[in-house]
């Protein structure tokens, strides 16, 4: 994004660049910048609920049994029964319980957490009034145009194999846009069904109305592998491409339910 008139902000939160960036009435305002600092609270208090990192975190107690679920914030709770549904939906490719070698599996639920954290905080900057705001969390991100006459956020779509090269430019105005692929973290995302590395696919960019799902059907397409754009098509209202290992691509587009 290039735009002038725009302000940025930047904190590194959940091991990821979070950016948000304002244009119009409070892209300078103090109501802007406290939006800001809302937000990043906001996702701190996620970082500390959900990262299995942290031995003290509601995630890792869960983990080794030292919070019932029953017992377990209400933010967790919510997230796993989102999972559960992207677990039906996906046909068992995407999966929070991740598969290991041995056949045991883990809970790790960030496969989730990351457009739902953001797409929660996005909702902190909704009052501020005919102003544009984009924020964006290691690419994936919640767009929002609020200035009359503005013909939204251009959003590229990076290359997986050269990621300086930019294959698609997307308009966003309203909306939510996920990445999953291998051209930052390698080979992280496992097909649920086998916890193998999924063949044939470099990324999936999803656009849809929700960072929670857009995030989700990313992932869970890439799961699929060879089937990721056919499984992508019977997803009601997304937009997607799948950029295949061989460096060609397929869009995806289907209509709302």
């Amino acid at each position: 994004m290039s735009e002038t008139g725009t302000t940025r902000h930047v904190e590194q939160i959940m091991g990821l660049p979070v950016t948000l960036a304002l244009r119009g009435r409070h892209a300078r305002s103090p109501e802007g910048l406290a939006a800001w600092h809302d937000v990043v609270a906001s996702l701190r208090d996620v970082d500390r609920m959900f990262s299995t990192y942290r031995a003290d975190s509601a995630v890792s107690r869960v983990r080794d049994g030292s919070l019932r679920l029953e017992h377990a914030p209400p933010e967790l709770v919510e997230v796993l029964a989102i999972a559960e549904q992207a677990r039906v939906a996906s046909d068992g490719a995407f999966d929070v319980q991740i598969p290991s070698p041995d056949g045991s599996r883990t809970l790790d639920p960030s496969g989730v957490v990351k457009g739902w954290a953001i797409e929660r905080a996005a909702a902190l900057l909704d009052h501020l009034e005919a102003t544009d705001t984009c924020l964006s969390a290691g690419g994936d991100m919640v767009c929002r145009t609020r200035v009359v006459g503005s013909t939204g956020w251009r959003i590229g779509i990076e290359d997986p194999r050269a990621p300086e090269r930019v294959l698609a430019v997307l308009p966003i105005v309203d909306g939510a846009v996920a990445t999953s692929g291998t051209a930052h973290r390698g080979q992280h995302i496992l097909d649920g069904r086998t916890g193998l590395v999924p063949r044939g696919v470099a990324s999936v960019t999803v656009v849809t109305g929700s960072l929670t799902w857009a995030d989700i059907d990313a992932t869970a397409a890439f799961a699929h592998g060879p089937d990721a754009a056919g499984w992508l098509q019977t997803r009601p209202d997304r937009t997607g491409l799948v950029v295949w290992k061989d460096g060609t691509t397929t869009s995806v587009r289907t209509p709302a339910a």
